[in-house]
């Protein structure tokens, strides 16, 4: 029996909450310009796998396109497609951090693009990664915290790890129990702590901002915040969550 090749689609509004069932929960997000894989399609509904981390979950039919060689990719915290190249036109969507676009050309200081008009200023080609995963979380500061979220509009402990990896070259899965098996090297108990370390409780996770400090998306601030790196520990054990579960060292980005 010959296999049936996958269906390439993307995702074409901004953002899209990643369903466990039709009408189910959301429990990640996907991103416009992102490329999936239809994997079976019912009554509205499509069952997908992100090709960026094979998660798969519902989203509807119709926010699917189908895919294309996207040339560029939303390097900014956010943007704006705008009807024009002209900064006081209408805007025709807001895109975050990670979107991905093809552009057809340039005018003045606007990629012309699928989406619309995009500042170039905002744009990195497919394929230019940055290198250093704090950097790119600190353009999250202040997000409001989502569960499962995954932009700049909203965005959990594990979606705010994974888009600082993915913009880094750093393969990342989506949810925090897997990156606490799969990233970087664990390290014994009691290491230092350097920057871009990852710490891990029961079902969350932060980066190490410096020695001292945390950067992570939770629900006690319900955004994106820095915390004492201590304090962080001790509140996180007192409100019963218990202690950090691994202390794991990404490889070198970029």
């Amino acid at each position: 029996m010959s296999e049936t090749k996958p269906v390439l689609a993307r995702i074409t509004p901004p953002v899209v909450d990643l369903l466990r069932r039709p009408d189910g929960p959301r429990d990640r997000q996907v991103l416009c310009g992102e490329t999936v894989e239809v994997q079976e399609e019912s009554q509205g509904w499509s069952h997908i796998r992100a090709t960026k981390d094979d998660y798969t979950g519902y989203v509807p039919q119709k926010v699917l396109a189908p895919a294309q060689a996207n040339s560029h990719w939303v390097s900014a915290p956010a943007s704006h497609a705008y009807s024009a190249a002209d900064f006081k036109s209408a805007e025709l969507a807001a895109l975050s951090f990670g979107s991905q676009v093809l552009v057809s050309g340039f005018e003045g200081r606007f990629a012309v693009c699928d989406q619309g008009y995009v500042p170039k200023v905002h744009l990195k080609a497919m394929g230019q990664k940055l290198n250093d995963p704090v950097s790119v979380a600190m353009g999250f500061l202040g997000t409001p915290y989502l569960w499962g979220g995954n932009s700049r509009f909203g965005i959990d402990c594990s979606g705010l790890v994974q888009a600082a990896c993915l913009a880094c070259g750093i393969a990342c899965p989506g949810d925090s129990g897997p990156q606490e098996r799969e990233l970087g090297e664990l390290l014994p108990k009691g290491s230092a702590y350097l920057r871009n370390d990852l710490l891990f409780w029961k079902g969350h996770v932060a980066l190490v901002q410096d020695p001292e400090t945390l950067l992570h998306a939770n629900v006690h601030a319900m955004a994106v915040a820095l915390e004492p790196l201590e304090a962080a520990i001790a509140r996180i054990a007192d409100q019963g969550d218990g202690p950090v579960t691994a202390h794991r060292r990404l490889p070198q980005s970029g």
